[in-house]
C-alpha cells in the first residue's frame, strides 16, 4: 500500500491540492510539491511520536474524536468561501504538536526545495495538516485499527512500506533533527514514489501524476 501517494494522485487528492492552492493563493504546482513532500515528513514525525505509549494514546484519541475523517466528506464546504479560521488554527496546533521543535527545520527544508518562502509553506501546511489527520482517521476506521500498537503499522503503510520504510524513516529523522543537506527531501520523495532518479529530476516525476504531465 502506497497510501499517501494514492491519495494525492486520486481525484480527491487533486481536489485537496486545488483547494489549498486557491485558499493560499499559491500556484497549483508549487502547492502540490509542498504537500507531496510534506506528507511523508508529517507521517514520519507522527510515527516517531507514536513510538511512545503517550504519543500513541494521544494520536488514537485525536483520531477517535476530532479527526475521524469527516473533514473529507465535504471538501466543497471546506474550501467554498474560504477555509474556516478554526480549521487553520487546528492546523497550526497539529503542526506544533507533531513537529514540535523540528517545525522550523521542516519548513525551511520545504521552502528551499519548493522555492516558496517559509510563510507560504506554513500557510499550505496549516490547511493540509487537518486534512492529513482526517485521512489518517478514515484509514484507521476502514482498517479497524483499534490499538496503539497498530497505529505505527498504519502510519508505516501510508508512508509506502515496500521494505524501504525504515530507511525512509531515518531520512525523515534527519530533517526533523535539522541536519539535512537539502537533498534529503528528494530522497524521501524518491522512496515514497519508488523512483530512482528523483535527485536528477527534482519533483517532476512526483507531480506528473497530479497534473498529467
Amino acid at each position: 500500500m502506497s497510501g499517501i501517494i494514492d491519495l494525492l494522485n486520486s481525484d480527491l487528492g487533486k481536489q485537496i491540492i486545488g483547494g489549498i492552492s486557491q485558499e493560499t493563493k499559491q500556484p497549483a504546482d508549487k502547492t502540490a510539491s509542498v504537500v507531496a513532500m510534506a506528507m511523508p515528513i508529517l507521517l514520519g514525525a507522527m510515527k516517531r511520536n507514536a513510538s511512545s505509549d503517550d504519543g500513541a494514546t494521544n494520536l488514537m484519541n485525536a483520531l477517535n474524536n476530532k479527526h475521524d475523517g469527516s473533514i473529507l466528506d465535504n471538501l466543497n464546504g471546506l474550501f467554498g468561501g474560504g477555509v474556516n479560521e478554526d480549521v487553520k488554527q487546528d492546523g497550526l496546533g497539529i503542526l506544533g504538536h507533531v513537529l514540535g521543535g523540528s517545525q522550523n527545520n521542516a519548513v525551511q527544508a520545504l521552502s528551499k526545495k519548493s522555492g516558496l518562502d517559509t510563510n507560504s509553506v506554513m500557510q499550505i501546511l496549516q490547511v493540509a495538516a487537518p486534512i492529513l489527520l482526517g485521512y489518517l482517521g478514515k484509514q484507521k476506521q476502514q482498517q479497524n485499527v483499534n490499538s496503539e500498537s497498530g497505529i505505527g503499522d498504519l502510519l508505516g503503510g501510508l508512508m509506502g512500506g515496500n521494505g524501504k520504510q525504515p530507511q525512509q524513516q531515518s531520512l525523515i529523522e534527519s530533517i526533523l533533527d535539522g541536519n539535512n543537506d537539502g537533498s534529503v527531501i528528494d530522497d524521501i520523495a524518491g522512496m515514497v514514489l519508488g523512483g530512482s532518479n528523483q535527485k536528477k529530476s527534482g519533483l517532476g516525476g512526483l507531480l506528473g501524476g497530479l497534473f498529467g504531465k
